[in-house]
């Protein structure tokens, strides 16, 4: 307690607030069915009912609860995200580490996939696979974090390669050390600090991927609360002056702000720069 403690009195005043909002945001997400004061598909009044005592965000266009939907979101839209980039980052990372370790005919298959992969621009290649897939949770995590991972495999490959070429690796080999001991002790420790750097980076990216397929209609499927096709559900409403189709869109931007901030500091710290 006495070194988080500490920890939080060094960090800058973005990073704490940063801090602040990602929790308050997996409090929500977690404990969406006791904030929320409805079903995220229930229809509780009529179309789009202004703010009020009754409904204090007022009502979409089949008459369900804004503000229900608004927390409903959160544990849908970040909990899809957050599973997206686990998976996309465990791909991209052992294949990254192996890559380095092996060398050779597995670095070379590897490398040239991912190159072949990244050829093409990610939002166009997601597109056309979830048109080809169908609509669908598991469909959208995997092809998403299939397309995401190779980001994740060039950084790791890259870091790892750095740290391949030390000469404790090399006395490990000479000592007879496997490929597995060698990627768990020796070249994991050096380079987890970009690594988790990267995690949250893939997680915004990931975010705005699953809230911009969302907003185009391939994301989560209805009746699911999401942000993304929240703002295009009550996109109309900003030509009558209405600022309900902003208030996802600024759930969306306030955590990826805060996530930003978060990743700011923790790259600062583990670069040895001081203020």
């Amino acid at each position: 307690m006495t070194r988080l403690a500490k920890l939080l009195r060094t960090m800058p005043p973005t990073a704490v607030f940063g801090l602040i909002v990602i929790v308050i945001y997996l409090v929500v997400a977690l404990s969406a069915p006791l904030f929320a004061p409805h079903g995220q598909a229930e229809i509780v009044g009529a179309q789009f009912e202004p703010w009020g005592e009754v409904y204090a965000l007022g009502t979409d266009a089949l008459g369900r609860d804004m503000l229900s939907r608004l927390i409903w979101g959160a544990r849908n839209t970040v909990g899809v995200a957050l599973a997206t980039t686990a998976i996309a980052f465990s791909l991209g990372a052992v294949a990254g580490l192996l890559a380095a370790a092996l060398g050779g005919f597995v670095d070379l298959v590897l490398s040239r996939a991912v190159d072949v992969m990244m050829a093409v621009p990610p939002l166009i290649l997601t597109l056309l696979a979830l048109s080809a897939l169908g609509p669908g949770v598991l469909n959208l995590i995997l092809v998403v974090a299939l397309l995401d991972s190779t980001r994740v495999f060039r950084l790791a490959r890259a870091t790892a390669m750095n740290v391949m070429v030390m000469d404790y690796v090399e006395a490990a080999q000479l000592r007879g050390e496997g490929t597995r001991w060698i990627i768990l002790r020796e070249v994991l420790p050096n380079i987890s600090a970009p690594l988790i750097a990267e995690f949250g980076l893939r997680f915004c990216f990931v975010f705005l991927t699953i809230s911009a397929l969302s907003f185009l209609g391939l994301g989560l499927p209805p009746p699911m609360a999401d942000w993304g096709a929240m703002v295009r559900d009550n996109a109309a409403l900003i030509t009558f002056g209405d600022i309900t189709p902003l208030l996802p869109a600024a759930c969306i931007a306030v955590l990826t702000i805060s996530v930003n901030f978060v990743i700011d500091w923790m790259l600062h710290r583990a670069s040895g720069l001081k203020e």
